[in-house]
């Protein structure tokens, strides 16, 4: 269990002097005029089930997984482009909701790999998780008809792998690529059931504008964009808040380890200097920590044409 809290809030803080208050399951809760009714709940610790919505881009409204009901009003919108208003009476629990949301979620599942419950980041993945927070067991449709079980895998990217089995057409990762670190990397190619997420134009990651800061990877909710290093060395067990030493602006990152081994770098979304934000040196670069030909100790030489010479600390600092 990684013990650092990274609650997300759904959707982004909205800074307003003026406040308004509502009423979310019961909960009177009072949020800056223009937040998201899902940012309102998250503030009273009610979860509403989510996939597209993250606290670090921009709402979409596209997943309808959170959906919610508001006294005196017809229909069912989306809670995280829905704005709170004063006085408004939300429902974020109820039979009809319920219904709705397994609904879609089987239908998310039914066009992904089997065991479409079983989650190969080892606890990574919220399509799975949000699959048991609505409740659902089993699949009703088989993947007789037609699906996306037959794409190819793309490995073309050193630090992280593709796998268009595994996505939803969220578009977390193009958002994330367009607002967090700008190059529009990604893009949606084609249309109706056709539609793919795609590096480019039909290019593999090798190919595209990417530039490998993991935006995109970060972003993802469930196992279509993944670090090679989990595949590899498994799933995290615990986590750390640690530094980045390739340059002086200092990004904070999330270190996670299993055991006594680095498995992945998250930048930290509360990090001050970089907001969440990385380059590929912080994101992917760092198997020098443990790599066995990396300087442990301090070494000085008098003259450019001297061997280095290990030396203590102490001896170190006064030499400098």
């Amino acid at each position: 269990m990684l013990a650092i809290d990274d609650k997300d809030f759904g959707t982004p803080e909205h800074k307003s002097d003026k406040l308004v208050t509502l009423e979310v399951d019961g909960c009177s809760v009072t949020v800056p005029e223009g937040a998201s009714v899902m940012r309102a709940a998250a503030l009273a610790d009610i979860a509403i089930p989510k996939l597209c919505a993250t606290d670090s881009l921009e709402p979409f409204d596209s997943c309808r997984l959170c959906l919610i009901e508001i006294e005196g009003r017809n229909g069912v919108p989306a809670s995280c482009t829905t704005i709170a208003e004063a006085g408004m009476r939300v429902r974020t629990q109820s039979e009809r909701l319920g219904k709705l949301r397994r609904n879609v979620m089987e239908l998310y599942m039914s066009d992904h790999p089997l065991d479409p419950f079983e989650c190969k980041a080892g606890g990574k993945c919220e399509l799975h998780e949000m699959a048991r927070v609505v409740g659902l067991e089993q699949v009703r449709y088989n993947h007789g008809g037609r699906n996306h079980l037959a794409l190819e895998i793309d490995d073309s990217n050193p630090y992280f792998s593709f796998d268009p089995t595994r996505c939803i057409l969220c578009s977390r990762c193009i958002r994330a690529c367009d607002e967090r670190q700008g190059t529009f990397a990604l893009t949606i190619d084609g249309r109706g059931f056709d539609s793919l997420m795609s590096p480019g134009q039909h290019q593999h990651y090798s190919e595209s504008e990417c530039v490998s800061c993991g935006a995109c990877v970060q972003a993802c909710p469930t196992d279509a964009l993944m670090e090679k290093t989990l595949l590899e060395k498994g799933a995290a067990e615990r986590a750390v808040i640690t530094t980045c030493g390739y340059c002086g602006v200092g990004c904070s990152f999330k270190a996670e380890l299993r055991g006594d081994e680095v498995v992945r770098m998250v930048p930290n979304k509360n990090g001050l200097p970089n907001h969440g934000h990385s380059c590929v040196k912080g994101r992917f670069a760092w198997g020098y920590a443990t790599h066995p030909d990396r300087v442990r100790k301090p070494m000085i030489r008098k003259r450019i044409i001297d061997p280095w010479q290990e030396v203590s600390w102490e001896e170190a600092l006064n030499y400098a």
